[in-house]
């Protein structure tokens, strides 16, 4: 076995960044390999090393096997690191760098082949003794054929990819009418992600919990499980919050799992790190979903858990040294938990954003596992998940608190993330009791936009109409001490002046309750300002805080903590947990204005994306709410709907064309 001293990366952002930081403790030189996209990521600076490839979108970069390889060699290096995502679960891929002579950091080929078809994974576990699903996983994917063995197995009925998952192309359905549309949209969905359009059906656990194993085996017959980590509150079937060890599990179904999850490894030929998730339902059954050929993103809170450094594990392993502990040894203590950070819009559907960061500051009290940075764009052509911050307590209840607390201490300003929604999700009663969260979790409890906006307050108004009034959005700004950011105050007499603002919340949530738009007068002074909205006067009584800078001001005599940010017209405030954005009305232009309003009929693209259907062609009359055409962004799909009544008059972009916040795309005429 070749010894490794030089590692390359193939991937990009945090896990990156994190495989960078254990192979550097162990003596070992790493390569980063970036797209034009990711230029100026903090992953090619983590490195010691790094090497273009070329293109932005994954499929020319990322995806491309042969670039990965050419920079191998060029680097000198003896192994590769897939990270996760990308090609890190793709046989033909762990192939191809065995040919090369190169080590693959991974699992054999032949071990990602055989769960890397969900459908033939469903039936050799079964085969092998391990609890699956009911449900059908033929080969036959006629259409007549699946309807009727939908019939066969019930409903409600879960249909799945075969070829992949991430949530994409998967479904519930709860009656045999949805049935053909599902089937339709769910085929053509893996298509577009996989290649392949075939599916699975299964009948769905209700209210179930994701409860996943973490597994690992060497190349000496040894194969060990980590314990568990619980994953149950996803959107879109997608992971939010991870935990381990889950409250579900009590010591006896613990061990039940695991010895399932080592036979899985086992029947498989498996080597390296792998994870083997299963569903579990309220009487205590478990059902095996797939296995994750890979290190997940989760790994951080089995690390916390255990005191292994699974990436110290994985190179290992691939040197050809034994597991370094047998399954006795393994004792889980505490409670980890681990929240993602998304650029995306809880109260939009969750549908992601794009923008640069304008401040980015994470709680000292929290692991954070990220690749952010001042100044950084956050492009469309990634996932949108930015990071993960990590937690370890004495007990569950230390660590939700920890978390809570460090999130709220964690800045990100200039794009829209969930960071307020992850919050509420830590202290919501029913996750902070833990025996009844499912993977309905976010739609009991958080059923719509509204249940996961964070509406500003008055207080919010009236600080933004202060800093707006107030702070530059230029470079001095972010002066040191603050005496040359600051404009509109006067220390003999407030200066009275109108003010004007604009929220940057989802269109949808504006209405009468919740205006869009506000605006009033404010006198300013050296300590503070007055701010009249609504015809009501606040108080604001502080100094001038220096952007990027906490700041402790009182409202009306109560004490607020704030911290601010511009991100190029935009005034991006945040006040404990909750992050806004605003823009002083005297910065928009008139066609920004127009867009907001929707009053010059042109229907725009909400975010980057590249569009991958127009449903409807010009001409035709549609109606409010109607899906016109579809962009995919950081790897989903995104319905654009019409925003009311009238004639599409005009469609100005094609299918395959790459398009841009705020750009035309067609326009709507009475």
């Amino acid at each position: 076995m070749t010894s490794i001293t030089t590692l390359l990366i193939a991937n990009r952002g945090e896990i990156a960044i994190r495989v960078a930081r254990t192979a550097r403790q162990m003596g070992v030189a790493t390569v980063a390999v970036f797209s034009d996209a990711d230029r100026d990521s903090p992953h090619v600076r983590a490195c010691d090393m790094a090497i273009g490839i070329g293109g932005l979108t994954p499929a020319d970069s990322y995806l491309v096997a042969d670039k990965i390889i050419e920079a191998a060699r060029r680097a000198g290096a003896q192994a590769i690191h897939p990270g996760y995502g990308f090609l890190s679960e793709n046989a033909g891929f762990a192939a191809r760098v065995a040919a090369e002579g190169l080590v693959f950091v991974g699992p054999p080929a032949s071990a990602i082949e055989a769960m890397g078809d969900k459908a033939r994974a469903r039936r050799r576990m079964a085969a092998a003794g391990i609890p699956v699903v009911p449900g059908y996983d033929g080969e036959d994917q006629s259409h007549d054929l699946l309807l009727s063995e939908a019939e066969r197995i019930g409903f409600p009925i879960m249909i799945k990819a075969s070829a992949g998952g991430g949530g994409r192309g998967m479904r519930r359905i709860d009656s045999a009418a949805a049935m053909p549309d599902a089937l339709k949209g769910a085929a053509s969905e893996a298509q577009k992600a996989f290649g392949d359009g075939r599916l699975i059906l299964e009948r769905a656990v209700i209210e179930p919990r994701h409860v996943e194993i973490q597994v690992f085996a060497d190349r000496h017959g040894n194969v060990v499980h980590l314990g568990e980590r619980d994953c149950s509150v996803q959107r879109r079937h997608q992971k939010v919050v991870e935990e381990a060890p889950s409250p579900a599990l009590n010591p006896e179904l613990r061990a039940r799992m695991g010895e399932a999850a080592v036979a899985v490894a086992r029947e498989i030929g498996y080597v390296g790190a792998g994870t083997v998730e299963f569903l579990l339902d309220r009487s205590g059954a478990f059902y095996f979903m797939e296995m994750n050929t890979r290190l997940q993103v989760e790994h951080p809170v089995t690390e916390l858990v255990t005191g292994f450094d699974l990436v110290e594990w994985q190179l290992d392993v691939a040197n050809g040294e034994p597991l370094p502990v047998v399954q006795d040894d393994i004792r889980l203590k505490g409670h980890a938990i681990e929240v993602r950070l998304c650029a995306e819009d809880p109260a939009d559907d969750f549908l992601p954003r794009t923008g640069e960061v304008a401040l980015w500051d994470p709680s000292r009290t929290v692991r954070a596992d990220a690749a952010l940075a001042n100044g950084l764009t956050i492009s469309p052509y990634y996932d949108s998940m930015l990071g993960k911050l990590i937690v370890h307590g004495t007990t569950r209840e230390e660590a939700i608190e920890k978390l809570a607390h460090g999130l709220e201490a964690t800045a990100l300003l200039g794009v829209a993330s969930n960071r307020d929604f992850l919050i509420r999700a830590l202290r919501h009663p029913a996750f902070i009791a833990g025996d009844k969260v499912s993977t309905g979790f976010i739609a009991e409890h958080f059923p719509d936009n509204r249940a996961r906006a964070a509406i500003p307050d008055c207080r919010a108004w009236a600080l933004a109409a202060w800093l707006a009034t107030a702070a530059t959005s230029g470079a001095a700004s972010w002066s040191a001490s603050g005496d040359n950011s600051w404009r509109g105050w006067s220390n003999v007499l407030p200066l009275d002046q109108p003010w004007r603002l604009t929220w940057g919340g989802p269109a949808g949530l504006v209405d009468d309750a919740t205006p869009g738009e506000r605006r009033g007068h404010i006198a300013v002074g050296r300590d503070g300002a007055t701010v009249t909205l609504d015809g009501v006067a606040l108080v604001i009584a502080g100094r001038p805080p220096v952007a990027g800078e906490e700041a402790t001001v009182r409202v009306d005599g109560a004490p607020v903590s704030l911290r601010f940010a511009w991100a190029g017209d935009d005034l991006w405030l945040k006040l404990g947990g909750h992050d806004f954005s605003f823009t002083p009305k005297s910065r928009i232009s008139a066609v920004k204005a127009a867009a907001e309003s929707g009053a010059d009929g042109m229907l725009r693209a909400p975010m980057n994306g590249r569009v991958v259907s127009i449903a409807v062609a010009a001409g035709a009359t549609v109606e409010r709410g109607q899906m016109l055409m579809a962009l995919e962004a950081m790897k989903m799909e995104h319905a654009i709907v019409a925003p009311r009544d009238g004639v599409l008059t005009s469609v100005s972009v094609a299918v395959g064309d790459q398009v841009s916040p705020g750009q035309i795309m067609a326009e709507i005429g009475d």
